[in-house]
Protein backbone atom coordinates (compact mmCIF):
# COMPACT_ATOMS: atom_id res chain seq x y z
CA UNK A 1 0.00 0.00 0.00
CA UNK A 2 1.34 3.44 -0.95
CA UNK A 3 2.03 5.88 1.90
CA UNK A 4 -1.21 7.29 3.33
CA UNK A 5 -1.75 10.94 2.54
CA UNK A 6 -5.14 12.53 3.16
CA UNK A 7 -6.29 16.10 2.83
CA UNK A 8 -8.90 18.34 4.36
CA UNK A 9 -9.84 20.82 1.66
CA UNK A 10 -12.34 23.43 2.88
CA UNK A 11 -13.39 26.57 1.07
CA UNK A 12 -12.82 29.79 3.07
CA UNK A 13 -16.40 31.03 2.70
CA UNK A 14 -17.30 31.48 6.38
CA UNK A 15 -17.19 29.59 9.67
CA UNK A 16 -16.43 25.88 9.62
CA UNK A 17 -19.56 23.82 10.30
CA UNK A 18 -19.14 20.84 12.65
CA UNK A 19 -19.89 18.61 9.67
CA UNK A 20 -16.66 19.91 8.15
CA UNK A 21 -14.89 19.45 11.47
CA UNK A 22 -16.06 15.83 11.57
CA UNK A 23 -14.65 15.33 8.05
CA UNK A 24 -11.33 16.80 9.16
CA UNK A 25 -11.32 14.60 12.26
CA UNK A 26 -11.94 11.39 10.31
CA UNK A 27 -9.15 12.32 7.89
CA UNK A 28 -6.83 13.00 10.83
CA UNK A 29 -7.70 9.72 12.56
CA UNK A 30 -7.23 7.72 9.37
CA UNK A 31 -3.87 9.36 8.68
CA UNK A 32 -2.55 8.81 12.20
CA UNK A 33 -3.87 5.24 12.32
CA UNK A 34 -1.72 4.49 9.25
CA UNK A 35 1.24 6.74 10.24
CA UNK A 36 0.37 8.96 7.29
CA UNK A 37 0.20 12.68 6.53
CA UNK A 38 -2.73 15.02 7.23
CA UNK A 39 -2.77 17.89 4.73
CA UNK A 40 -4.70 21.18 4.70
CA UNK A 41 -5.49 22.60 1.27
CA UNK A 42 -7.49 25.80 0.99
CA UNK A 43 -9.82 25.58 -2.01
CA UNK A 44 -10.32 29.24 -2.84
CA UNK A 45 -10.72 29.17 -6.60
CA UNK A 46 -14.09 30.92 -6.27
CA UNK A 47 -12.85 34.31 -5.14
CA UNK A 48 -16.37 35.77 -5.26
CA UNK A 49 -17.26 33.68 -2.20
CA UNK A 50 -14.02 34.28 -0.29
CA UNK A 51 -14.58 35.58 3.25
CA UNK A 52 -11.69 37.33 5.03
CA UNK A 53 -10.74 35.55 8.24
CA UNK A 54 -12.24 32.20 7.24
CA UNK A 55 -8.89 30.52 6.57
CA UNK A 56 -7.47 31.67 9.90
CA UNK A 57 -10.67 30.43 11.57
CA UNK A 58 -10.22 26.95 10.08
CA UNK A 59 -6.63 26.70 11.30
CA UNK A 60 -7.46 28.05 14.76
CA UNK A 61 -10.35 25.59 15.10
CA UNK A 62 -8.16 22.62 14.20
CA UNK A 63 -5.43 23.71 16.60
CA UNK A 64 -7.97 24.19 19.43
CA UNK A 65 -9.25 20.66 18.83
CA UNK A 66 -5.72 19.26 18.89
CA UNK A 67 -5.77 18.22 15.21
CA UNK A 68 -2.71 19.95 13.73
CA UNK A 69 -1.89 19.62 10.05
CA UNK A 70 1.34 18.05 8.86
CA UNK A 71 1.32 20.22 5.73
CA UNK A 72 -0.57 23.37 4.82
CA UNK A 73 -0.37 27.11 4.14
CA UNK A 74 1.24 27.78 7.54
CA UNK A 75 3.32 24.62 7.92
CA UNK A 76 4.51 24.46 4.33
CA UNK A 77 5.59 21.12 2.86
CA UNK A 78 6.97 19.46 -0.24
CA UNK A 79 3.69 19.68 -2.20
CA UNK A 80 2.84 23.39 -1.92
CA UNK A 81 1.53 25.92 -2.48
CA UNK A 82 -1.45 24.81 -0.37
CA UNK A 83 -3.89 27.51 -1.50
CA UNK A 84 -5.52 26.87 -4.85
CA UNK A 85 -5.46 30.57 -5.69
CA UNK A 86 -1.65 30.30 -5.61
CA UNK A 87 -1.74 27.26 -7.92
CA UNK A 88 -4.01 28.66 -10.64
CA UNK A 89 -1.26 28.69 -13.27
CA UNK A 90 -1.08 24.91 -12.98
CA UNK A 91 -4.64 24.18 -13.96
CA UNK A 92 -4.78 25.66 -17.45
CA UNK A 93 -2.19 23.22 -18.78
CA UNK A 94 -4.27 20.28 -17.58
CA UNK A 95 -7.44 21.69 -19.12
CA UNK A 96 -5.56 22.13 -22.41
CA UNK A 97 -4.30 18.57 -22.15
CA UNK A 98 -7.87 17.27 -21.89
CA UNK A 99 -8.84 19.24 -25.00
CA UNK A 100 -5.80 17.97 -26.95
CA UNK A 101 -6.69 14.38 -26.03
CA UNK A 102 -10.34 14.86 -27.05
CA UNK A 103 -11.63 14.59 -23.50
CA UNK A 104 -12.85 18.19 -23.22
CA UNK A 105 -14.05 20.97 -25.51
CA UNK A 106 -14.57 24.72 -25.72
CA UNK A 107 -18.16 25.85 -25.15
CA UNK A 108 -19.14 29.34 -26.31
CA UNK A 109 -22.81 29.20 -25.28
CA UNK A 110 -23.94 32.47 -23.74
CA UNK A 111 -25.96 32.53 -20.51
CA UNK A 112 -28.92 33.79 -22.54
CA UNK A 113 -28.69 30.92 -25.02
CA UNK A 114 -28.51 28.34 -22.24
CA UNK A 115 -31.48 29.97 -20.54
CA UNK A 116 -33.50 29.64 -23.75
CA UNK A 117 -32.51 25.97 -23.99
CA UNK A 118 -33.70 25.34 -20.42
CA UNK A 119 -36.97 27.09 -21.11
CA UNK A 120 -37.54 25.02 -24.24
CA UNK A 121 -36.95 21.80 -22.29
CA UNK A 122 -39.22 22.95 -19.46
CA UNK A 123 -41.99 23.68 -21.93
CA UNK A 124 -41.81 20.01 -22.86
CA UNK A 125 -41.67 19.07 -19.16
CA UNK A 126 -38.12 17.85 -19.58
CA UNK A 127 -34.88 18.71 -17.79
CA UNK A 128 -32.09 20.33 -19.74
CA UNK A 129 -28.79 18.48 -19.44
CA UNK A 130 -25.75 19.58 -21.44
CA UNK A 131 -24.27 16.24 -22.50
CA UNK A 132 -23.95 13.61 -25.23
CA UNK A 133 -27.49 13.93 -26.55
CA UNK A 134 -27.32 17.63 -27.47
CA UNK A 135 -23.70 18.83 -27.27
CA UNK A 136 -23.06 18.49 -30.97
CA UNK A 137 -25.85 20.92 -31.84
CA UNK A 138 -24.94 23.53 -29.20
CA UNK A 139 -22.41 26.35 -29.57
CA UNK A 140 -19.11 24.59 -28.91
CA UNK A 141 -15.96 23.26 -30.56
CA UNK A 142 -17.65 19.93 -31.25
CA UNK A 143 -20.26 21.54 -33.51
CA UNK A 144 -18.10 24.30 -35.01
CA UNK A 145 -15.36 24.05 -37.61
CA UNK A 146 -11.76 24.22 -36.49
CA UNK A 147 -11.43 27.55 -38.30
CA UNK A 148 -14.41 29.04 -36.49
CA UNK A 149 -13.12 27.84 -33.12
CA UNK A 150 -9.68 29.36 -33.80
CA UNK A 151 -11.28 32.60 -34.89
CA UNK A 152 -13.40 32.88 -31.75
CA UNK A 153 -10.49 32.08 -29.48
CA UNK A 154 -8.33 34.66 -31.24
CA UNK A 155 -11.01 37.33 -30.98
CA UNK A 156 -11.47 36.75 -27.24
CA UNK A 157 -14.98 35.35 -27.39
CA UNK A 158 -15.88 34.20 -23.86
CA UNK A 159 -15.90 30.45 -23.36
CA UNK A 160 -15.74 27.71 -20.78
CA UNK A 161 -14.10 24.32 -21.06
CA UNK A 162 -16.43 21.37 -20.55
CA UNK A 163 -15.58 17.73 -19.93
CA UNK A 164 -16.67 15.39 -22.70
CA UNK A 165 -18.35 12.71 -20.63
CA UNK A 166 -17.64 9.23 -22.06
CA UNK A 167 -20.78 7.16 -22.57
CA UNK A 168 -19.38 3.89 -23.93
CA UNK A 169 -19.85 1.72 -20.85
CA UNK A 170 -21.40 1.76 -17.39
CA UNK A 171 -19.25 3.19 -14.60
CA UNK A 172 -18.28 0.78 -11.86
CA UNK A 173 -16.26 1.85 -8.86
CA UNK A 174 -15.91 1.19 -5.15
CA UNK A 175 -16.39 3.37 -2.10
CA UNK A 176 -14.71 2.33 1.15
CA UNK A 177 -17.92 3.00 3.08
CA UNK A 178 -20.69 2.41 0.55
CA UNK A 179 -19.27 -0.52 -1.35
CA UNK A 180 -19.67 -0.98 -5.11
CA UNK A 181 -21.40 1.78 -7.06
CA UNK A 182 -22.70 1.62 -10.63
CA UNK A 183 -23.75 4.66 -12.69
CA UNK A 184 -25.08 5.01 -16.22
CA UNK A 185 -22.77 7.64 -17.81
CA UNK A 186 -25.54 8.79 -20.15
CA UNK A 187 -27.25 10.42 -17.16
CA UNK A 188 -24.25 12.68 -16.48
CA UNK A 189 -23.82 16.23 -17.75
CA UNK A 190 -20.68 17.66 -19.30
CA UNK A 191 -19.40 19.64 -16.31
CA UNK A 192 -17.56 22.91 -16.71
CA UNK A 193 -13.89 22.40 -15.80
CA UNK A 194 -12.55 25.84 -16.62
CA UNK A 195 -14.54 29.06 -16.25
CA UNK A 196 -14.63 32.13 -18.45
CA UNK A 197 -12.82 34.12 -15.75
CA UNK A 198 -9.70 31.98 -16.23
CA UNK A 199 -10.15 29.98 -13.05
CA UNK A 200 -10.73 26.23 -12.79
CA UNK A 201 -13.86 24.84 -11.22
CA UNK A 202 -13.67 22.73 -8.10
CA UNK A 203 -13.76 19.54 -10.15
CA UNK A 204 -10.63 20.14 -12.19
CA UNK A 205 -8.58 21.81 -9.45
CA UNK A 206 -9.53 19.12 -6.96
CA UNK A 207 -8.42 16.25 -9.18
CA UNK A 208 -5.21 17.92 -10.33
CA UNK A 209 -4.21 18.86 -6.79
CA UNK A 210 -5.01 15.46 -5.31
CA UNK A 211 -2.85 13.87 -7.99
CA UNK A 212 0.07 16.28 -7.65
CA UNK A 213 -0.04 16.06 -3.85
CA UNK A 214 0.01 12.24 -3.95
CA UNK A 215 -3.27 11.99 -2.02
CA UNK A 216 -3.89 8.30 -1.37
CA UNK A 217 -7.40 8.48 0.12
CA UNK A 218 -10.15 11.05 -0.34
CA UNK A 219 -12.41 11.06 2.73
CA UNK A 220 -15.18 13.61 2.28
CA UNK A 221 -18.84 14.26 2.95
CA UNK A 222 -21.73 12.45 1.32
CA UNK A 223 -22.70 15.62 -0.53
CA UNK A 224 -19.76 14.97 -2.89
CA UNK A 225 -20.96 11.49 -3.84
CA UNK A 226 -22.73 12.76 -7.02
CA UNK A 227 -19.35 14.12 -8.18
CA UNK A 228 -17.57 10.80 -7.80
CA UNK A 229 -18.38 9.61 -11.33
CA UNK A 230 -16.94 12.75 -12.91
CA UNK A 231 -13.85 12.61 -10.73
CA UNK A 232 -13.19 8.97 -11.56
CA UNK A 233 -13.66 9.74 -15.27
CA UNK A 234 -11.17 12.59 -14.99
CA UNK A 235 -8.58 10.31 -13.44
CA UNK A 236 -9.14 7.91 -16.29
CA UNK A 237 -8.91 10.68 -18.90
CA UNK A 238 -5.55 11.79 -17.49
CA UNK A 239 -4.32 8.22 -17.20
CA UNK A 240 -3.71 8.64 -13.48
CA UNK A 241 -4.26 6.16 -10.68
CA UNK A 242 -7.22 7.33 -8.63
CA UNK A 243 -7.09 7.51 -4.84
CA UNK A 244 -9.47 5.42 -2.80
CA UNK A 245 -12.69 7.22 -1.94
CA UNK A 246 -14.84 7.21 1.20
CA UNK A 247 -17.98 9.32 1.51
CA UNK A 248 -19.06 10.07 5.08
CA UNK A 249 -22.73 10.13 6.14
CA UNK A 250 -24.44 13.43 6.76
CA UNK A 251 -24.89 14.87 10.23
CA UNK A 252 -28.63 15.12 10.66
CA UNK A 253 -30.89 17.42 12.66
CA UNK A 254 -31.78 16.29 16.21
CA UNK A 255 -35.11 15.14 14.77
CA UNK A 256 -33.26 12.96 12.28
CA UNK A 257 -34.96 14.69 9.36
CA UNK A 258 -32.70 16.78 7.17
CA UNK A 259 -29.11 17.98 7.36
CA UNK A 260 -28.02 19.85 10.49
CA UNK A 261 -27.88 23.60 9.85
CA UNK A 262 -26.94 26.72 11.78
CA UNK A 263 -30.66 27.48 12.12
CA UNK A 264 -31.10 24.23 14.04
CA UNK A 265 -28.43 25.38 16.45
CA UNK A 266 -29.99 28.81 16.82
CA UNK A 267 -33.44 27.30 17.42
CA UNK A 268 -32.18 24.60 19.79
CA UNK A 269 -29.72 26.75 21.71
CA UNK A 270 -26.61 24.71 20.85
CA UNK A 271 -23.54 25.51 18.70
CA UNK A 272 -22.95 24.03 15.26
CA UNK A 273 -19.53 25.67 14.87
CA UNK A 274 -16.29 24.89 16.74
CA UNK A 275 -15.48 28.54 17.46
CA UNK A 276 -17.55 31.69 17.69
CA UNK A 277 -17.90 33.55 14.39
CA UNK A 278 -18.53 37.26 14.07
CA UNK A 279 -20.13 38.00 10.72
CA UNK A 280 -19.61 41.16 8.69
CA UNK A 281 -23.20 42.23 9.40
CA UNK A 282 -22.52 42.19 13.14
CA UNK A 283 -24.22 38.87 13.79
CA UNK A 284 -22.52 36.39 16.11
CA UNK A 285 -22.71 32.62 15.73
CA UNK A 286 -21.94 30.66 18.88
CA UNK A 287 -19.04 28.23 19.07
CA UNK A 288 -18.27 25.23 21.23
CA UNK A 289 -15.12 26.84 22.64
CA UNK A 290 -16.86 30.01 23.74
CA UNK A 291 -19.78 27.99 25.13
CA UNK A 292 -17.34 26.37 27.53
CA UNK A 293 -16.94 22.98 25.90
CA UNK A 294 -13.64 21.15 26.20
CA UNK A 295 -11.96 20.22 22.90
CA UNK A 296 -11.65 16.60 24.05
CA UNK A 297 -15.43 16.42 24.50
CA UNK A 298 -16.11 17.86 21.04
CA UNK A 299 -13.66 15.43 19.40
CA UNK A 300 -15.19 12.44 21.18
CA UNK A 301 -18.70 13.61 20.27
CA UNK A 302 -17.87 14.05 16.58
CA UNK A 303 -16.01 10.74 16.38
CA UNK A 304 -19.22 8.93 17.28
CA UNK A 305 -21.30 10.76 14.68
CA UNK A 306 -21.30 8.06 12.04
CA UNK A 307 -18.60 5.81 13.50
CA UNK A 308 -18.75 3.16 16.19
CA UNK A 309 -15.87 1.00 17.46
CA UNK A 310 -18.16 -1.98 17.90
CA UNK A 311 -17.64 -2.07 21.67
CA UNK A 312 -19.37 -0.56 24.70
CA UNK A 313 -16.62 2.00 25.19
CA UNK A 314 -17.79 5.58 24.63
CA UNK A 315 -14.96 7.67 26.07
CA UNK A 316 -11.86 7.76 23.88
CA UNK A 317 -8.82 9.96 24.13
CA UNK A 318 -7.54 11.27 20.82
CA UNK A 319 -4.70 8.77 20.99
CA UNK A 320 -7.16 5.92 21.57
CA UNK A 321 -9.29 7.11 18.65
CA UNK A 322 -6.25 7.06 16.36
CA UNK A 323 -5.62 3.43 17.31
CA UNK A 324 -9.26 2.29 17.07
CA UNK A 325 -10.43 4.21 14.01
CA UNK A 326 -11.44 2.08 11.05
CA UNK A 327 -13.34 3.35 8.00
CA UNK A 328 -15.08 -0.01 7.68
CA UNK A 329 -16.95 0.85 10.89
CA UNK A 330 -18.35 4.11 9.53
CA UNK A 331 -22.09 3.88 8.90
CA UNK A 332 -23.76 4.65 5.59
CA UNK A 333 -26.85 6.18 7.21
CA UNK A 334 -26.95 9.76 8.42
CA UNK A 335 -25.88 10.41 12.01
CA UNK A 336 -28.47 12.21 14.16
CA UNK A 337 -26.99 15.02 16.22
CA UNK A 338 -27.97 14.92 19.89
CA UNK A 339 -27.30 18.15 21.88
CA UNK A 340 -27.84 16.26 25.15
CA UNK A 341 -25.13 13.77 24.20
CA UNK A 342 -22.81 16.70 23.62
CA UNK A 343 -23.47 17.83 27.20
CA UNK A 344 -22.93 14.27 28.44
CA UNK A 345 -19.49 14.11 26.83
CA UNK A 346 -18.69 17.53 28.24
CA UNK A 347 -19.64 16.40 31.74
CA UNK A 348 -17.46 13.31 31.49
CA UNK A 349 -14.39 15.26 30.43
CA UNK A 350 -15.10 18.09 32.85
CA UNK A 351 -14.90 15.61 35.71
CA UNK A 352 -11.44 14.58 34.52
CA UNK A 353 -10.13 18.15 34.70
CA UNK A 354 -7.52 18.98 37.31
CA UNK A 355 -9.17 20.76 40.24
CA UNK A 356 -6.39 23.33 40.51
CA UNK A 357 -6.78 24.21 36.83
CA UNK A 358 -10.55 24.59 37.23
CA UNK A 359 -10.03 26.67 40.35
CA UNK A 360 -7.90 29.14 38.37
CA UNK A 361 -10.60 29.39 35.71
CA UNK A 362 -13.23 29.82 38.41
CA UNK A 363 -11.21 32.60 40.04
CA UNK A 364 -11.35 34.47 36.74
CA UNK A 365 -15.13 34.07 36.71
CA UNK A 366 -15.36 35.29 40.32
CA UNK A 367 -13.24 38.31 39.45
CA UNK A 368 -15.62 39.16 36.60
CA UNK A 369 -18.44 39.12 39.17
CA UNK A 370 -16.51 41.45 41.45
CA UNK A 371 -15.83 38.73 44.03
CA UNK A 372 -12.40 38.22 45.53
CA UNK A 373 -11.56 34.53 45.37
CA UNK A 374 -11.02 33.06 48.85
CA UNK A 375 -8.02 30.92 49.76
CA UNK A 376 -10.20 27.81 49.75
CA UNK A 377 -11.49 28.27 46.18
CA UNK A 378 -10.04 24.90 45.12
CA UNK A 379 -11.89 23.25 48.02
CA UNK A 380 -15.17 24.79 46.90
CA UNK A 381 -14.56 23.60 43.34
CA UNK A 382 -13.87 20.10 44.61
CA UNK A 383 -17.15 20.08 46.56
CA UNK A 384 -19.38 21.09 43.63
CA UNK A 385 -17.42 19.78 40.64
CA UNK A 386 -19.37 16.53 40.25
CA UNK A 387 -22.59 18.50 39.66
CA UNK A 388 -20.97 20.74 37.05
CA UNK A 389 -20.25 20.38 33.35
CA UNK A 390 -18.96 23.88 32.63
CA UNK A 391 -17.01 26.50 34.57
CA UNK A 392 -20.17 28.61 34.72
CA UNK A 393 -21.88 25.70 36.49
CA UNK A 394 -19.35 25.98 39.30
CA UNK A 395 -20.88 29.36 40.12
CA UNK A 396 -24.43 28.08 39.85
CA UNK A 397 -23.58 25.25 42.22
CA UNK A 398 -21.54 27.31 44.69
CA UNK A 399 -22.89 30.87 44.72
CA UNK A 400 -24.11 30.49 48.31
CA UNK A 401 -20.50 30.13 49.49
CA UNK A 402 -19.88 33.71 48.39
CA UNK A 403 -23.25 35.38 48.89
CA UNK A 404 -25.34 34.66 52.00
CA UNK A 405 -29.01 33.98 51.24
CA UNK A 406 -31.35 36.90 51.88
CA UNK A 407 -34.45 34.84 51.13
CA UNK A 408 -35.29 31.16 51.04
CA UNK A 409 -36.72 28.99 48.30
CA UNK A 410 -40.45 28.99 48.99
CA UNK A 411 -41.00 25.30 48.38
CA UNK A 412 -37.95 24.30 50.44
CA UNK A 413 -38.86 26.62 53.30
CA UNK A 414 -42.40 25.28 53.46
CA UNK A 415 -41.06 21.75 53.75
CA UNK A 416 -38.22 22.50 56.19
CA UNK A 417 -39.57 25.23 58.51
CA UNK A 418 -42.07 24.06 61.12
CA UNK A 419 -43.41 25.65 64.28
CA UNK A 420 -40.61 24.16 66.39
CA UNK A 421 -37.81 24.99 63.90
CA UNK A 422 -36.68 28.30 65.53
CA UNK A 423 -36.19 26.57 68.91
CA UNK A 424 -34.33 23.71 67.27
CA UNK A 425 -32.05 26.10 65.37
CA UNK A 426 -31.25 27.98 68.60
CA UNK A 427 -30.11 24.77 70.24
CA UNK A 428 -28.17 23.65 67.18
CA UNK A 429 -26.50 27.06 67.13
CA UNK A 430 -25.35 26.52 70.66
CA UNK A 431 -23.91 23.10 69.77
CA UNK A 432 -22.09 24.54 66.77
CA UNK A 433 -20.64 27.43 68.78
CA UNK A 434 -18.84 24.95 71.05
CA UNK A 435 -17.02 23.10 68.28
CA UNK A 436 -13.33 23.87 68.72
CA UNK A 437 -11.81 22.40 65.55
CA UNK A 438 -14.30 23.46 62.90
CA UNK A 439 -13.95 20.72 60.27
CA UNK A 440 -16.56 18.67 58.45
CA UNK A 441 -15.97 15.55 60.56
CA UNK A 442 -16.08 17.33 63.89
CA UNK A 443 -19.19 19.30 62.86
CA UNK A 444 -20.88 16.05 61.84
CA UNK A 445 -20.00 14.33 65.10
CA UNK A 446 -21.23 17.23 67.21
CA UNK A 447 -24.53 17.91 65.43
CA UNK A 448 -25.45 14.28 64.80
CA UNK A 449 -24.51 13.41 68.35
CA UNK A 450 -26.83 16.10 69.68
CA UNK A 451 -29.69 14.97 67.41
CA UNK A 452 -29.29 11.40 68.60
CA UNK A 453 -29.21 12.50 72.25
CA UNK A 454 -32.47 14.38 71.72
CA UNK A 455 -34.06 11.34 70.07
CA UNK A 456 -35.08 13.65 67.27
CA UNK A 457 -35.60 12.88 63.60
CA UNK A 458 -32.61 13.98 61.51
CA UNK A 459 -34.89 15.70 58.96
CA UNK A 460 -36.14 18.17 61.58
CA UNK A 461 -32.60 19.50 61.94
CA UNK A 462 -30.75 18.83 58.73
CA UNK A 463 -33.33 20.21 56.30
CA UNK A 464 -33.76 23.62 57.99
CA UNK A 465 -30.01 23.83 58.61
CA UNK A 466 -29.32 23.35 54.89
CA UNK A 467 -31.96 25.90 53.91
CA UNK A 468 -30.63 28.62 56.23
CA UNK A 469 -27.05 28.04 55.04
CA UNK A 470 -27.76 27.71 51.32
CA UNK A 471 -31.15 29.28 50.68
CA UNK A 472 -32.69 26.07 49.35
CA UNK A 473 -32.44 22.30 49.24
CA UNK A 474 -29.25 22.08 47.20
CA UNK A 475 -25.50 21.90 47.53
CA UNK A 476 -23.01 19.30 48.81
CA UNK A 477 -22.96 17.72 52.28
CA UNK A 478 -24.17 20.17 54.96
CA UNK A 479 -21.11 19.63 57.13
CA UNK A 480 -18.78 20.27 54.19
CA UNK A 481 -20.69 23.51 53.63
CA UNK A 482 -20.31 24.49 57.31
CA UNK A 483 -16.58 23.73 57.35
CA UNK A 484 -16.06 25.70 54.14
CA UNK A 485 -18.06 28.70 55.38
CA UNK A 486 -16.32 28.65 58.74
CA UNK A 487 -17.81 28.88 62.21
CA UNK A 488 -18.49 32.64 62.22
CA UNK A 489 -20.32 32.68 58.89
CA UNK A 490 -22.27 29.53 59.77
CA UNK A 491 -23.48 31.13 63.02
CA UNK A 492 -24.24 34.41 61.25
CA UNK A 493 -26.49 32.65 58.74
CA UNK A 494 -28.33 30.82 61.49
CA UNK A 495 -28.83 34.15 63.31
CA UNK A 496 -30.11 35.74 60.12
CA UNK A 497 -32.59 32.91 59.70
CA UNK A 498 -33.81 33.22 63.30
CA UNK A 499 -34.57 36.87 62.67
CA UNK A 500 -36.67 35.99 59.58
CA UNK A 501 -38.66 32.87 60.48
Amino acid sequence: MKPVRVRFAPSPTGPLHIGGVRTALFNYLFAKHHQGAFVLRIEDTDQSRYVPGAEAYIIEAMNWLGLPFDEGPEQGGDYGPYRQSERKDLYRQYADRLIEDGNAYYAFDTPEALSQERSAYESRKETFIYNWHNRERLDNSLSLSAEEVSSRLASGTPYVIRFKTPTAQPLEFADMIRGNISIDPKTLDDKVLFKSDGMPTYHLANIVDDHLMDISHVIRGEEWLPSLALHMQLYDAFGWEAPEFAHLPLIMKPTGKGKLSKRDGEAGGFPVFPLQWKAADGGVLSGYRESGYLPEAVVNLLAFLGWNPGTEQELFSLKELCVAFDLSKVNKAGAKFDPEKAKWYQHQYFQQQDTAKLANQFKTLLSEKGIEAPANTAKIVELVKERASFVDDLWTQSDFFFIAPTAYDEKAAKKAFKEETPDILKEVRQVISTIAQFEAASCSDAVKGWITSQEMGFGKVMMPLRVVLVGGMRGPDVFDIMATLGKDETLNRIDAALSRI
